[in-house]
């Protein structure tokens, strides 16, 4: 039930929520759900106040699908004032004939034909039958032409050559096409980068035998088109006419000025020019096996699909291995960025290199075009600017260093056809209102930030969530409600133009009390953590993570000061809605972007792109991963229950090696990579019953992915697995460490978030420093960030 006064489930757990008039917590979160009544109150409580809305998350099937409301070429009726959309918090006066906005207040006059009569209640007889006046999560369908995407700002010069005049005229939604561009420079051919992504994409796109020798579906979005090209230090387009059984090829080696040199042919129905893909897919990798270009212009193959695409949108999907050093972007490999942890040029990392970086990602993002990259790269990449074009158009990075086939390319299989099948729109514009006395002040996420209130987004899937910081503007009425209402204007993939409207209404609180007892720490943490990421580009990593502990000790001061203030000082007191809050916050400062140990700056730069964008529930079990003893598994747990079919799925352990035994096996899995460590004095029955081995010699380090054994473990872990497929809808890497004996047990260590590792301290010492904060405060009147012995402290 989704009625304002409760507190929903976390974000890590499976529910199953009924729209009674405000969105699914799947759709938005927010920090607290009872709003401090005014300014004052929040800084005494100090949470910050933020929501974070996933418009497009995907729903359980028990689940009621969000309604399409069709009001006509009139549209969906709106606030002449504030423009706001209509809703189930609407009240409705003058007998009807008006409706008074619940974000303004301002009554709009209400068309003749939406015109209805109201009962004894004040409400409307056909409320029942109007699905926008009674859930909270709305898709209005918006054939207007104000609807269309607006055109791109008006620039001094083009970064691509086209014979027609730069359009001036909203564009028209059309389905979604698909650019597929392939680096074939030697280092692609080498590694096998190029032919796995040649062979996923023919088998996504027509069917095809996996690794586990099961047939996969078709999984390209019928009645979308797509195009294919190739570049080294030239570009390779294909006419894929239907008409022809072969594609006929068209090098552009001018990079400076790129052009479109086809217009018919470029696009096509993948069914119906099926023979001509199908043999340039099977080619591609033979066609350049002799080639000895080592570079790749990445800069120029995205402006050709800038190009192709421009006037209607689209998804640009690019497979590169080498740092592109050639063409617009041109980048030398970066210097040893060592030396500038620790300055004021840490900063450097994390922004592009090349202006021209930006100005793709700018234009490519108010074209309605998002970009998605595939890297399987052998040497640095320069995520830091490559990645802005993927994080500012809404889309995604895939990171594969040192790409091995045999390893990796079932993972990508499956990223490949999670993109490709995931509720995914286009042309976007999305924007947040809130009621009076409340206002936006920040935005965090992977989006273009045209105005101070729109932001425009590419391409917008499900896995995407869009968070904004929220503020007070005048004291707010503790009788009424606060409400917050996000509106995504998009086109889908079979070219309808929609707005997806996720409403919600809050409670306003004058106690303290009251704010921390409707306190949301996943909503909490995950605005933390997008905070922390956004300000890598202008603060040092140490004043972040010294940042960090000051926020998350406020948080407890402000319950110790507001709620407990008659405790003992002596006592740590932390509320029961945050009690796992400084873990995650430890949890914050040992993740890749911000752990104090040397990481390539393309590690952490791929890792921050990724938190900024993540929803709630993949940030929390990203930060804390989920860690479950396999040895320990009960009987009947992960296995269908006789009379009803449900299963039940095994509880999870803290992730901490004191909690560990040598003769165990155990899965740790962080949404992006999964190992199974197994211990030094192990079972032999246990391996022989998970592993097919016998030996932990004989276990074979490099497997990913486990055998299928008639054997009650290996069954309860597979159907614990394919659980955890259905909930992310991909399959991440797997490791399988031996104690003591591989190398990457480093990365199962740095998993163990509880211990002092990632050059960090462990849980223990962290809460005994917010408790020396938290008395410093109480007992001396120091401020939070306290003296040098705490701000020196080795850790």
């Amino acid at each position: 039930m989704t009625l304002p006064g409760n507190n929903p489930p976390l974000s890590t757990t499976d529910f199953t929520a009924f729209d009674q008039g405000n969105s699914s917590p799947k759709h938005v979160r927010v920090s607290t759900w009872n709003l401090p009544s005014s300014s004052h109150l929040a800084k005494e409580c100090d949470i910050p106040l933020a929501a974070v809305f996933q418009p497009f998350a995907d729903l359980d099937p028990r689940e009621e699908s969000i309604p399409v409301v069709d009001c006509g070429d009139t549209g969906p009726p709106r606030c002449e004032e504030c423009r706001a959309y209509i809703n189930p918090w609407c009240a409705w006066t003058a007998g009807g004939c008006r409706w008074k906005c619940n974000l303004c207040g301002h009554e709009t006059q209400v068309l003749p034909d939406y015109f209805c009569n109201l009962d004894a209640n004040l409400m409307r007889i056909d409320l029942p039958n109007r699905p926008e006046l009674n859930k909270g999560t709305v898709d209005f369908v918006v054939s207007g032409r104000e609807y269309w995407a607006p055109p791109p700002l008006p620039r001094m010069s083009s970064s691509y050559f086209s014979i027609d005049p730069p359009s001036s005229q909203a564009r028209e939604p059309k389905s979604l096409n698909c650019f597929f561009a392939f680096d074939v420079s030697l280092e692609a051919i080498r590694t096998g980068f190029l032919k796995s992504a040649c062979d996923v994409l023919r088998d996504l796109l027509y069917g095809g035998t996996s690794l586990d020798e099961t047939q996969s579906e078709q999984s390209f979005p019928r009645g979308s088109q797509l195009a294919i090209l190739t570049y080294d230090t030239s570009l390779h387009f294909y006419d894929l006419s239907p008409a022809s059984s072969l594609a006929s090829m068209i090098v552009v080696s001018d990079l400076e000025d790129v052009f479109i040199p086809l217009r018919e042919g470029l696009f096509v129905d993948p069914w119906k020019s099926r023979t001509a893909i199908e043999g340039l897919l099977r080619a591609l990798p033979e066609r350049y096996l002799d080639t000895v270009i080592d570079n790749a212009a990445l800069g120029g193959a995205l402006l050709a699909g800038l190009a192709s695409l421009a006037g209607r949108g689209g998804h640009i999907i690019v497979f590169q291995s080498v740092l592109p050093a050639i063409g617009p972007g041109a980048l030398e490999l970066p210097s040893d960025q060592v030396s500038l942890y620790g300055t004021d040029k840490e900063r450097t990392m994390f922004l592009p290199r090349h202006q021209t970086w930006r100005d793709i990602a700018e234009e490519c993002s108010e074209e309605g075009i998002g970009v998605s990259m595939f890297l399987g790269m052998s040497k640095p990449i320069d995520i830091g600017s490559i990645g802005i074009v993927s994080s500012t158009t809404g889309g995604e990075l895939f990171f594969h260093p040192r790409f091995n086939p045999a390893r990796d390319q079932h993972v990508l299989t499956s990223q490949l056809r999670r993109l490709l099948t995931r509720t995914t729109v286009y042309n976007c514009l999305l924007r947040v209102r809130c009621s009076n006395g409340l206002r936006i002040s920040n935005y965090y996420g992977n989006f273009h930030e045209r105005s101070v209130s729109n932001l425009d987004i590419g391409i917008l899937d499900s896995d995407k969530a869009i968070s904004v910081h929220i503020e007070h503007s005048r004291k707010l009425d503790a009788r009424e409600y606060a409400f917050l209402q996000c509106a995504v204007l998009h086109t889908t993939p079979d070219g309808q133009r929609r707005v997806r409207t996720c409403n919600l209404a809050l409670q306003v609180a004058d106690l303290a009390a009251n704010v921390f007892r409707y306190a949301d720490m996943d909503a909490v943490v995950c605005h933390l953590a997008r905070e922390s990421m956004s300000k890598l580009t202008s603060r040092r990593m140490a004043h972040i993570r010294e940042e960090l502990t000051d926020r998350c000790s406020s948080i407890l001061l402000g319950y110790r000061r507001n709620c407990a203030a008659a405790t003992a000082v002596s006592q740590l007191i932390i509320p029961e809605a945050f009690r796992a809050l400084p873990v995650f916050t430890l949890a914050i400062t040992k993740c890749k972007p911000l752990k104090g140990r040397n990481v390539s700056a393309d590690v952490r730069n791929y890792h921050a792109q990724k938190i900024l964008s993540m929803s709630v529930r993949a940030t929390m079990q990203h930060l804390y991963p989920r860690l479950l003893a396999l040895h320990d598994l009960a009987d009947d747990i992960a296995l269908p229950d006789p009379a009803t079919g449900q299963m039940s799925f095994p509880s999870l352990m803290r992730d901490s090696h004191t909690y560990m035994e040598a003769h165990g096996v155990y899965l740790i899995d962080n949404e992006d990579l999964m190992i199974f460590w197994v211990g030094s004095s192990v079972s032999p029955q246990l391996l022989l019953d998970l592993f097919d081995v016998d030996d932990l010699l004989a276990l074979d380090p490099n497997t990913i992915q486990l055998p299928v054994l008639d054997t009650r473990l290996s069954t309860q872990v597979r159907n614990i697995l394919t659980h955890r497929y259905v909930q992310r809808g991909r399959t991440p890497k797997m490791l399988l460490v031996r104690q003591n004996m591989d190398g990457t047990e480093i990365e199962f260590s740095d998993m163990l978030v509880e211990d002092q590792n990632n050059a960090a301290m462990s849980y223990l010492d962290f809460l005994c420093l917010i408790h020396k904060q938290i008395n410093a405060v109480l007992t001396n009147g120091e401020s939070l960030s306290g003296g040098p012995s705490l701000r020196g402290s080795p850790w």
